[in-house]
């Protein structure tokens, strides 16, 4: 049962991710949380194994490459591990670093990533934004930038989007699990002893009361609210025209992006490093997108393999 605080955890958390991302992640987790009876071959994770925060790249001609691959949260932790992703404080680290290194002349943020945990995005937000105008420091769209990830481009002096790139997802949510049936059928009965009205409001362990929906809405509500702050600022427009024209969670293609004033411009890494004088050779460099979706399929294959094995055993 190892796994079933991850899902609690998740389940507690707000995130700014892309929806279908999470659904993969909190259900592998349940299944390996509530499979634990299987040989350990049937249900240990092949995705993500080994996976690291990504390393900067090499700086042809003083431009940094810092990748901002995967799933975006405050610190790496077991689930991350799962689905690969991005510690917003190692980006913060990397980020200072580069601002300090008189040779490096410009940063591009790489970002392929469907957004991820609320926590400690709106710091490295501010982080960004506050080092305009130190050198300059370039979104690249290549090829997901959804969700908290694109809370953290806007806040790039310009973002740019390669030709099949698609970006935004601006909106949060949370989700509650009633754990209670799954307990039961492993003939687990759990009972919570607190003090304070609401410490257990919103526990997993039965029906979600409307009280404490209306408590968990109004922090939704918060976090949204300071996304889309976060957008107005970086990309110096209204609140109410990110709210009127960037979609309100809704994705959008490259060309619909810069139309929407979403994006600046449509262009490759290649040739955005191009225009800050380096060049990169496509052989030289790992598809993001490809890396992602490999980890996708890795996480689905073991999803189904494990399923498989249950109904094997039943």
């Amino acid at each position: 049962m190892r796994y079933l605080n991850i899902v609690i955890a998740a389940s507690g958390e707000i995130w700014a991710l892309e929806e279908g991302k999470l659904r993969d992640i909190t259900q592998f987790l349940a299944l390996k949380a509530f499979a634990d009876d299987l040989p350990g071959h049937e249900v240990e994770a092949r995705a993500g194994q080994g996976r690291t925060q990504n390393q900067p790249a090499d700086a042809p001609a003083g431009i940094l490459v810092l990748p901002v691959y995967g799933v975006l949260a405050q610190r790496m932790n077991l689930m991350l591990d799962f689905s690969g992703g991005t510690s917003t404080q190692v980006l913060a680290a990397d980020l200072r670093a580069a601002l300090a290194d008189p040779g490096i002349k410009a940063i591009i943020l790489d970002f392929d990533s469907p957004g991820g945990a609320v926590s400690g995005v709106q710091e490295l937000a501010a982080e960004i934004y506050d080092s305009r105008g130190v050198k300059p420091i370039i979104a690249q769209i290549n090829s997901m930038c959804a969700s908290a990830a694109y809370w953290l481009a806007c806040q790039c002096d310009e973002i740019v989007v390669t030709p099949s790139g698609q970006a935004g997802s601006i909106g949060v949510y949370t989700v509650h699990e009633n754990l209670a049936k799954m307990l039961d059928a492993k003939g687990i009965d759990t009972t919570l002893i607190s003090a304070g009205k609401y410490k257990t409001e919103g526990n997993p362990y039965g029906p979600l009361g409307e009280e404490a929906a209306a408590a968990i809405q109004a922090r939704v509500n918060d976090s949204y609210r300071a996304f889309v702050r976060g957008v107005a600022r970086g990309r110096g427009i209204s609140v109410g025209a990110v709210n009127d024209n960037f979609g309100q969670g809704r994705m959008f293609g490259a060309a619909e992006l810069v139309r929407r004033g979403m994006a600046n411009r449509i262009a490759t890494l290649p040739q955005t490093l191009e225009s800050y004088g380096a060049s990169i050779h496509p052989a030289a460099t790992t598809s993001p997108r490809r890396a992602f979706a490999a980890a996708t399929r890795e996480m689905h294959q073991s999803l189904a393999s494990a399923m498989d094995a249950l109904k094997v055993r039943k």
